[in-house]
């Protein structure tokens, strides 16, 4: 099946700081991004939406720059597993936070994707102030 890469960027109103816990941690995430989110062992989570369970293992963080969930059995082979990114960047000119976010899914529609997302950031935006 064929992957899709979607990047996009908001701007929010908070410090990397602040930010962060609500990207790398199940009670964070659980706020805005899943509507359930459990920690397991070897650093995978447990996302649920509409009651299904997506296991994916946390394969890199940086404190207060990133994170990257890697969602496990989404490809026949193992080797092109569907990810989510979140990257925080700091302007430092203008000292504005960007949430950078790349969603590599067999989602192709980008109309799609952006609702979703800017749905997504709505309730984040909300939860953070912003």
């Amino acid at each position: 099946m064929e992957k899709f890469k979607f990047i996009t960027e908001y701007e929010l109103r908070a410090s990397p700081k602040m930010l962060f816990p609500y990207i790398s941690t199940a009670s964070g995430l659980s706020q805005w991004f899943a509507s359930k989110v459990n920690t397991m062992p070897e650093q995978r989570f447990d996302f649920q939406w509409d009651n299904e369970s997506h296991i994916a293992r946390q394969v890199s963080m940086r404190q207060n720059k990133g994170v990257r969930f890697e969602f496990l059995d989404t490809d026949e082979n193992g080797s092109d597993n569907n990810y989510v990114d979140f990257r925080v960047d700091q302007s430092e000119l203008t000292q504005s936070t960007f949430l950078r976010i790349t969603d590599y899914s067999s989602t192709t529609d980008q109309d799609e994707l952006r609702d979703l997302w800017d749905g997504l950031m709505d309730k984040l935006r909300e939860i953070v102030g912003s």
